[in-house]
This record gives structure tokens, C-alpha cells and sequence, in this order.
């Protein structure tokens, strides 16, 4: 009897690169510096502008530091980790971390913060039940209750009779110019951003959270080191050194 050939990740395709406005919705401090940094450096290098939403401050993220005093200071360290990118503008949401619900409320938020900056893309952090196939790596509530509260709301941004009081009342108008939506870390990414050239990038922007790092597990964590496995894995699958891998959403077809 023989083993069975070890299963061949399929190839990765590269995303389509032909837009102007990006929108990264994620629920904390971190999610995106986690993966999708590098990609969002590449993106700023190409011109394109690119807006940060956090749900929340990450103030329940560290475990030896009180709430109220993490949150201003993981929102300082998001700052300077999305400036290392170049990305200028960052909102904070102020929903409690760690206890995110999904629901029309959360819905009706990101919905106005779609309406608001009116995006081509919007990228968010996977929202599978796990980080990998075998489901050994299990994810957590926020993210997915985020990434499915995303999906919703880029369809409700675009229908003028959903939320309509943000059109009637608050002066913003529908937005139904979202062409996809982009899960980075998704285990079944189906797309990826070249990044080798902007690796060192994404590696200082995951440094800039050093007070959180410092953190995790039995604080010796190796911000290069990780993202380097996770990088060179997709750059394999897309041909290239070090990539970014995404799951795909294209819209209009829902």
C-alpha cells in the first residue's frame, strides 16, 4: 500500500488592480498589519487611496493592560502602523471589543461608513469558522461576525431603501460602486497581491504594534519570522517571492 501524494494547493490568481478607492473594514488593531499590509503598501505605491475602519480600539487585546488604557494606546499604534503603508486615514468605530454582535445595527454602521467614503474595493479580514481547511485553526467571533456584517452592508450601502435615513436625513447618498470584496487570510483565498517588494513594509507596520506583540504568548513573538512563512507560501501559489493572498467576493451577481 502506498501514502497518498500530499494534496497541491491550487495555483493563486493575481486581484484586479484596476481601481482607485479602497476601503479596509476590519474589527481591530492588528487585523490587517497580519497579513494585508504589505499588499496595501504595494497599493499606496500605485497611487491608490486607501481608508482604514476599525470596529474597535482592540482595548480588551492585552491581557495585562486595563481597557481604558489599552485602547488609546493600540489606536496610537494603529496610527503609526498604518502611516508606515501609507495610509493617512484610520476611524475608530468605538464598538466593544470582544463581544461584537452581528445584526442591523452593526449593519446600518458599516452601511454609513460605505455610503461615506464610497469605495471600489473593500477589504476585510477572514470570516471563515477557521484559519485553515482541517478547521484546527479556529477563528474568532469578531472577525467573522465582522467580514459577514461587511458583505451585508456593501449590498445595503447600495440600495437607496435600506437605511434610507442616511440618504434622507444625513445627506449622504447610495453607493452601489463596490466591484468586490476582498477577505485576506482566508483559507480559501483564491487570489493574491504580489508583495514582494513591499515585504519590509508589511514586517515594520506588524512591528508598530509593539506593546500588543509584546503580549502574545510568552512575549518573544518574531513579527518577521511569521509573516514570512504566511508570504512565501502565497508567493508560491502566485509565482512570485512573498504574496498576499485574498477570497474573493465579486458583487452584483448576489
Amino acid at each position: 500500500m502506498t501514502a497518498d501524494a500530499p494534496t497541491v494547493p491550487h495555483p493563486l490568481q493575481p486581484v484586479d488592480e484596476s481601481w482607485q478607492r479602497g476601503l479596509a473594514i476590519v474589527a481591530h488593531p492588528d487585523d490587517l498589519e497580519f497579513g494585508a499590509a504589505a499588499a496595501i503598501a504595494r497599493w499606496t505605491r500605485q497611487g491608490k487611496e486607501i481608508v482604514y475602519v476599525l470596529l474597535t480600539s482592540g482595548e480588551a487585546g492585552i491581557d495585562g493592560i486595563d481597557p481604558a488604557d489599552a485602547g488609546p494606546l493600540r489606536e496610537q499604534e494603529q496610527l503609526a502602523s498604518a502611516a508606515v503603508v501609507g495610509v493617512s486615514t484610520v476611524e475608530f468605530l468605538g464598538l466593544p471589543d470582544g463581544v461584537l454582535e452581528y445584526g442591523v445595527p452593526l449593519r446600518r454602521e458599516l452601511s454609513r461608513v460605505i455610503r461615506k467614503h464610497r469605495p471600489d474595493v473593500v477589504i476585510t479580514g477572514n470570516f471563515r469558522d477557521s484559519w485553515d481547511d482541517e478547521g484546527n485553526a479556529l477563528n474568532m467571533s469578531d472577525h467573522i461576525v465582522t467580514g459577514r456584517a461587511v458583505l451585508d452592508a456593501v449590498r445595503d450601502a447600495a440600495n437607496r431603501w435600506v437605511f434610507r435615513d442616511q440618504i434622507e436625513a444625513d445627506g449622504l447618498e447610495k453607493w452601489g460602486g463596490v466591484k468586490e470584496v476582498w477577505a485576506t487570510g482566508s483559507p480559501k483565498a483564491t487570489h493574491a497581491a504580489d508583495t514582494t517588494d513591499t515585504f519590509d513594509l508589511g514586517v515594520q507596520s506588524l512591528q508598530a504594534h509593539a506593546v500588543y506583540l509584546r503580549g502574545l504568548g510568552s512575549g518573544d513573538f518574531d513579527a518577521e519570522e511569521f509573516l514570512e512563512g504566511f508570504s512565501r507560501q502565497a508567493g508560491a501559489r502566485l509565482g512570485s517571492k512573498y504574496a498576499a493572498s485574498f477570497e474573493v467576493f465579486r458583487l452584483g451577481l448576489f
